[in-house]
């Protein structure tokens, strides 16, 4: 089974729908037959780099006022904890990510793709780190098995990557996707938002049943059974004596 993921770095219900989708994958005995594959997702690509705003000065102007901001995020950081993450919301870092993007695509060159997503997150929101400063994310690639320097170069060249990650963003646009986390089974179902692990496990049984080989009949006939059998060669009696 493959799952496309297509989210962003800044996106908190990514973080909350991957958590949940792990979830459910981990009750399932079928875990080692799934790939997922991340896609890049810019919410803002026009976003600067951080510039000393806080997370809730950034959204105040989406709602009413600051209040309002402080209250979504106190829900966000409950629902985090509810599924056994721990935002930092107050001291989180906006910033562009369209870097931390690109280096997620060479980490899939090198087979860490998916461990550096997970740090890059855990950076984000839990650490308050500036995932759009080349030398920290050089230091979480380290921390993800990969070599700093190499990151470094990759990073510090701006046209490297950047049109792996263009493309992921086309594609989306083609599929009709304008927000993130969404996910794609085996091409075939989609799932928006930060769906609860019950639902992830929904569809994953329903993929799966769909999408497995038909199990191997088991011919139970005795070594007999040819005598009263038809073929283009003819039919062969069985004996009177013959039991069925």
């Amino acid at each position: 089974m493959k799952i496309e993921i297509w989210s962003d770095i800044a996106c908190p219900f990514c973080y909350i729908a991957k958590q949940n989708l792990e979830q459910a994958l981990d009750k399932l005995p079928y875990k080692d037959q799934v790939s997922i594959e991340y896609k890049s997702f810019e919410l803002d690509p026009k976003a600067s780099l951080y510039d000393g705003k806080s997370f809730m000065e950034k959204l105040a102007p989406k709602f009413v006022g600051m209040e309002q901001a402080r209250q979504f995020l106190s829900q966000l950081t409950q629902q985090a904890k509810n599924v056994g993450l721990f935002f930092q919301l107050d001291s989180l870092k906006p910033t562009n990510t369209l870097d931390a993007h690109r280096l997620l695509k060479w980490a899939k060159t090198q087979g860490k793709e998916a461990t550096l997503n997970e740090k890059l997150l855990i950076a984000h929101f839990t650490e308050s780190k500036d995932v759009g400063d080349i030398h920290i994310l050089a230091d979480i690639a380290e921390a993800s098995g990969l070599n700093r320097e190499e990151a470094l170069d990759v990073l510090s060249d701006k046209g490297v990557f950047t049109d792996q990650v263009r493309e992921d963003q086309h594609q989306a646009r083609q599929f009709g996707i304008d927000g993130v986390p969404f996910f794609i089974f085996n091409e075939k179902y989609a799932l928006s938002g930060a769906q609860p692990t019950e639902t992830f496990s929904e569809v994953l049984e329903k993929v799966w049943e769909e999408e497995r080989p038909a199990a191997k009949f088991e011919i139970l006939s005795n070594e007999t059974a040819g005598v009263g059998l038809c073929t283009d060669e003819g039919c062969a009696i069985p004996p009177r004596n013959h039991k069925m």
